[in-house]
C-alpha cells in the first residue's frame, strides 16, 4: 500500500477492546458522511469529489499551466486558510522543481512581505491566481487590491486578461463580480466544500498547475485515497484507525497531538493539517490541540518536553520510506569524531535511525506514538495523504460529538476587524 500505518508503540495506551467499542460509532459516522446525513451535511462535496473530478478538467488545467509558464518568470497565489495552506504545503513537500517561482500574498498583511511582492511585480513577468469564495476576506481582498493596481501600472487590459485568474464563487461575491466585469479568467469554487477541504478543487489545482505540478498523479492519489478508505471495516481501514486511536487517546487525557517528522518538506503539510484538524474539531470546549515539530532539529528544542514533559501530549510521525536524492557518508582516516561506524550509509539511513531512536525514547518516556509512512514524496502520495486526513477528520469529528464542517470562531475575528477598520 501507497500509505501505511504503524500501531506498535501505542501498547499499553490503547486496547483492541478500546478499538472495537469504536466500531458501531465508525460505521455511523461513515453512512453519515457517505449518505450526507450528518452535522453539516451541505459540505460533505469533497467526500466523492475525487472520482467526481472530471478529466476533462485535469487536461485543460495542465494546459493552462504550460500556457503561463511559456509567458511567466513567476507565480504569484493570493489566498488565506484553505486557498493558501494546500497549495504551498504540496509544492513544498514536492520540491517545487517546475522552475517558475510561487510566492504567496493575502495570508498575512506584513508591509514586508507585500513590499517583496510588488518587487516581483516590477522586475519579471507574472501570473496572478487570486482565490476568494467571497472576495471580502480582509487579508486577500486587500492584498488583491494591492497587487491589481500594480499589475494595471504594468499591463494593458488586454494583457491582464491572461495574467489575472480569479478561483470564486460561481455567481456571487465581490471577486465574482470582479472577474465578470474585468473579463478575467476564472474557475469555481464548489458550494459544498468547505475551504479546508478544497485543495482537490480548483482552489488547489489551479496554481499547483500553473506551478508545473503533475495534477493528473495528484487527482489520482486522492481517487485511491477515496477508493482505500472507503471500506466500512475499523480492521481494515487504516484511516479510520488513525481516528478513533486520536478519540481512545483524547479521553485519556491527551489533548496534545504532535505531528513529527524528519523531512523538512513536509513541514507545510502540517501546517495544511494543522487547520484542518483545528479547525473541524475545536468546538464547544472540546478538541485536539495539533502541534508539529521537524526533527532532528526540534529534538535540540523541544525534545526535553516530548521527553520529560506534561504527559498530556501524543504524537504522530510523518515518514517517507523512499527518498529521491542518496547522499553518502565519507570515511575518515582519523576517525576523531568516531563515526566511521556509519562511513558508505546513506544519510537517509541515518535518519531513519534518528526516527527509531525517538519514536523508542518517547514512549518510554509516556508518550504514545503512531506512525504514517508515504512510500515516496510524490503527487500521487500527497494526494492520497491528504484524502487520508479528510476522510480522518470527518470520522474523528463525528466520534467526537461536534459537527467538523462548520468554523464559527474564525468570524468572531472577522467581525471585530470589520468594525475597527470601519468596514459596513
Amino acid at each position: 500500500m501507497a500509505i501505511t500505518l504503524n500501531t506498535g508503540y501505542l501498547k499499553n495506551f490503547v486496547s483492541n477492546d478500546e478499538m472495537n467499542a469504536f466500531a458501531a460509532p465508525v460505521q455511523k459516522a461513515q453512512q453519515d458522511l457517505h449518505n450526507k446525513t450528518g452535522a453539516g451535511h451541505d459540505f460533505l462535496g469533497w467526500v466523492n469529489l475525487p472520482s467526481n473530478t472530471p478529466d476533462a478538467l485535469v487536461a485543460e488545467l495542465s494546459a493552462l499551466g504550460r500556457e503561463v509558464r511559456e509567458n511567466s518568470e513567476a507565480i504569484i497565489s493570493v489566498g488565506i486558510g484553505g486557498s493558501y495552506l494546500g497549495i504551498r504545503s504540496t509544492l513544498e513537500f514536492l520540491g517545487g522543481d517546475s522552475g517558475v517561482p510561487v510566492y504567496y500574498a493575502g495570508h498575512n498583511m506584513a508591509t514586508s512581505d507585500m513590499a517583496r511582492i510588488l518587487k516581483v511585480i516590477e522586475k519579471k513577468n507574472v501570473t496572478v491566481v487570486v482565490i476568494s469564495k467571497s472576495g471580502t476576506t480582509t487579508e486577500p481582498a486587500v492584498a488583491f487590491r494591492i497587487i491589481d493596481l500594480a499589475m494595471r501600472r504594468k499591463y494593458s487590459s488586454a494583457e491582464l486578461k491572461k495574467r489575472i485568474i480569479c478561483v470564486t464563487d460561481e455567481k456571487k461575491g465581490a471577486l465574482r463580480q470582479i472577474a465578470d466585469k474585468e473579463g478575467y479568467r476564472s474557475y469555481i469554487i464548489p458550494d459544498d466544500v468547505g475551504g479546508r477541504f478544497s485543495v482537490l478543487t480548483p482552489v488547489g489545482l489551479v496554481p499547483l498547475a500553473l506551478a508545473g505540478v503533475d495534477i493528473k498523479a495528484f487527482v489520482e492519489g486522492f481517487r485511491a485515497g477515496e477508493k482505500e478508505y472507503a471500506n466500512p471495516d475499523l480492521l481494515k481501514n487504516a484511516c479510520y484507525q488513525y481516528a478513533v486511536i486520536r478519540n481512545v487517546l483524547y479521553r485519556k487525557g491527551k489533548c496534545i497531538e504532535m505531528m513529527a517528522s524528519f523531512y523538512p518538506n513536509v513541514q507545510y503539510v502540517c501546517e495544511w493539517w494543522k487547520q484542518l484538524y483545528g479547525e473541524s474539531e475545536g468546538k464547544g470546549g472540546k478538541g485536539i490541540f495539533p502541534a508539529s515539530t521537524i526533527l532532528s532539529t526540534d529534538l535540540h528544542s523541544m525534545g526535553q518536553l516530548m521527553q520529560d514533559g506534561m504527559r498530556n501530549i501524543f504524537e504522530t510521525f510523518l515518514m517517507i520510506d523512499n527518498v529521491l536524492d542518496r547522499v553518502s557518508i565519507p570515511s575518515q582516516a582519523e576517525d576523531t569524531d568516531k563515526f566511521n561506524c556509519v562511513a558508505g550509509k546513506d544519510l537517509d539511513w541515518v535518519n531513519k535511525q534518528a526516527y527509531k531512536a525517538t519514536s523508542d525514547a518517547h514512549y518510554e518516556g509516556g508518550v504514545p506514538n503512531l506512525t504514517i509512512t508515504l512510500d515516496k514524496a510524490d503527487a500521487f502520495h500527497i494526494g492520497q495523504l491528504y484524502y487520508f486526513f479528510e476522510k480522518g477528520v470527518g470520522i474523528s469529528g463525528y466520534l467526537l460529538g461536534v459537527n467538523p464542517f462548520d468554523q464559527p470562531g474564525v468570524e468572531a475575528y472577522k467581525k471585530k476587524m470589520f468594525v475597527l477598520l470601519g468596514k459596513k
